[in-house]
C-alpha cells in the first residue's frame, strides 16, 4: 500500500470514529433509555465522595418530662426556684375561718395563691366538667358540689349541690357525658343534659365495692382504653385481706361490667391519674404505720397491669415486713419510680401539661396531706416531681406553709384548670385554693 493510500484509509477511519462518538453523545443527552431514578442514584453515588459534607448544627440537648416525649432544647430546663413567703389573697366573700386572720403560704417567685372558695366542709377530690365548671366531693356531707366561675372573677358565681345522699363520695371523673362518683361502697354516675348544674338522677354502675373498716376512699379515673379504673384501699394498717379487691386497683367497663384486678399490693393508692400520653397509670401510695418516723417510704409510681407491689409482706420492693414478711418476701415485687418521706400521705396528683407556668414547673404536682403519727410532723404541702434525661426523679417543694401558725390546713387534691392554673383542695381549712403564675414566663 502506498503512503497516499494509507493516509486516505487513516482519514476515513478517523471520520467514522468521530461520527460514532457524536451519535453516542446525542443519544445520552436525550436520556431516552436511562431511568431518572437510576441517573439520580448514580450521580449521588458518584459525586458524594467528591463533595464536602453540608455543615449541620449540633444535636440539641433535652430534659425528659414525665410520661411525655422529651422536647428538644438548646439549653437545659432551669431548676425550680425555692418557695418564698407570700400573703394569701382572701376575697371578702371567702373570709370565714381559718381565713379570718392574715395567712401566708410559701411559693416560688412569680406565683400567687388565693382562696377560690371557703366554708365547703371537707372538700376532697375535684374534676372539671366539659363546660369548664369545677366539681368537688364533700364526703362527710355525702354530696358533690359544683362551683362555676363563668365571669372569671376568681370566686364561684354560686355553690350548688350537684348530687346528695351519697355514701362518702370521693373520686370524680367525667366520661362520655356522665360524672362518675366513687362512693366508699359503689360507683354511681349522673348526667346533666339540661345544664342546670344538678344531676339528672343517679345510676349505680358498680354496686358492691368492699367497704367498712380501714381506708374508706375510692378514686375513679378513665384510661385511654375507655375502661374505668377504681382504687380501693386496705381494710387495715397491715393484714392479710379476705377480699382480694382490697389494696388494689380494679378495672371495669364504663357500665360497671367486666370486673378484673389491674394491680395489687397497693396499701392505699388514693391518687391515680393517667400520664398525658396514655402510656401509664400513675398512683400515689400511702405506706404502713408503726415502723418508725422514716420507714417505709411513700410511693409515687407508674402501675402496670398484673404488677404486685408487695403489701402486706413487702414495702417499696425491698423492705420485708416484720409482721407479715420474711426471707424472700420481696421477690417479684414491683419497685416504685419515686420514693418520698414516710408518713407524708401523698394524695392527689396532676401532670402539668400547660404553658401558663415556666418550663421549670413541668412535671407532676402531688398534694401531701401530711403525717399524723410522726414525732416531727411533715408533709402538708405540694411537691413537684421532675425527671432528668436519664429518667431519674427529682422532688422539689412547690407550695408550703400549712405547718406554720399551727397546723391550719391539709392539702388533698391538685388539678390543672383549663387555663393552665392549678386548683388545690384542703379538707381541714374547708377550702379550695387557686394558684396562678403572674410573673414573666
Amino acid at each position: 500500500m502506498t503512503a497516499a493510500t494509507r493516509s486516505v484509509a487513516l482519514t476515513a477511519g478517523l471520520a467514522v470514529m468521530i461520527l460514532a462518538l457524536l451519535a453516542w453523545l446525542a443519544l445520552n443527552s436525550r436520556g431516552a433509555s436511562v431511568p431518572t431514578a437510576s441517573l439520580a442514584g448514580r450521580a449521588e453515588a458518584t459525586t458524594a465522595p467528591l463533595l464536602a459534607p453540608t455543615p449541620r448544627p449540633p444535636a440539641p440537648t433535652s430534659r425528659a418530662a414525665p410520661a411525655q416525649a422529651a422536647t428538644p432544647s438548646a439549653t437545659p430546663i432551669p431548676e425550680p426556684e425555692p418557695p418564698g413567703a407570700v400573703d394569701l389573697h382572701v376575697p371578702d366573700s371567702q373570709d370565714s375561718k381559718p381565713f379570718d386572720q392574715p395567712r401566708q403560704l410559701n411559693v416560688p417567685p412569680g406565683f400567687e395563691v388565693s382562696v377560690f372558695a371557703a366554708g365547703l366542709g371537707d372538700p376532697r377530690f375535684m374534676a372539671f366538667s366539659p363546660d369548664g365548671d369545677l366539681y368537688v366531693s364533700v364526703p362527710y356531707e355525702g354530696k358533690v358540689l359544683v362551683l362555676p366561675d363563668r365571669d372569671h372573677d376568681g370566686v364561684p358565681d354560686s355553690v350548688q349541690t350537684f348530687a346528695s345522699g351519697l355514701n362518702r363520695p370521693h373520686g370524680l371523673a367525667w366520661h362520655d357525658g356522665y360524672l362518675y362518683i366513687a362512693n366508699t361502697d359503689s360507683v354511681v354516675r349522673a348526667r346533666d343534659d339540661n345544664h342546670d348544674l344538678r344531676a339528672d338522677g343517679l345510676e349505680t354502675v358498680v354496686p358492691n365495692l368492699p367497704s367498712g373498716a380501714g381506708h374508706w376512699t375510692r378514686t375513679v379515673v378513665f384510661g385511654p382504653d375507655g375502661k374505668m379504673y377504681v382504687s380501693i384501699g386496705s381494710s387495715c394498717n397491715v393484714c392479710n385481706e379476705k377480699d382480694p379487691r382490697r389494696a388494689s386497683i380494679m378495672r371495669y367497663n364504663a357500665d360497671g361490667s367486666g370486673e378484673e384486678q389491674f394491680a395489687k399490693g397497693l396499701r392505699n393508692a388514693v391518687g391515680i391519674a393517667w400520664a398525658p400520653d396514655g402510656s401509664d397509670l400513675w398512683a400515689t401510695v400511702n405506706g404502713r404505720d408503726y415502723l418508725g418516723d422514716d420507714s417505709p417510704p411513700e410511693m409515687i409510681t407508674p402501675v402496670q397491669q398484673g404488677q404486685d407491689f408487695g403489701w402486706p409482706r413487702c414495702h417499696v420492693g425491698r423492705i420485708e415486713d416484720p409482721d407479715f414478711g420474711g426471707p424472700g418476701s420481696c421477690q417479684g415485687v414491683a419497685t416504685p419510680k419515686v420514693e418520698i418521706q414516710a408518713h407524708t400521705a401523698p394524695l392527689g396528683l396532676a401532670f402539668y401539661t400547660a404553658d401558663a407556668f415556666p418550663p421549670a414547673y413541668r412535671g407532676i404536682f402531688v398534694a401531701l396531706h401530711g403525717s399524723w403519727n410522726r414525732s416531727v410532723p411533715d408533709g402538708n404541702k405540694v411537691i413537684l416531681v421532675r425527671f432528668d434525661a436519664s429518667g431519674q426523679p427529682h422532688v422539689y417543694d412547690f407550695l408550703t406553709g400549712w405547718l406554720e401558725q399551727g397546723r391550719w390546713g391539709r392539702p388533698v387534691d391538685v388539678i390543672q384548670a383549663p387555663d393552665g392554673s392549678l386548683f388545690l383542695s384542703d379538707d381541714t381549712a374547708g377550702a379550695i385554693y387557686h394558684v396562678r403564675y403572674v410573673g414573666t414566663p
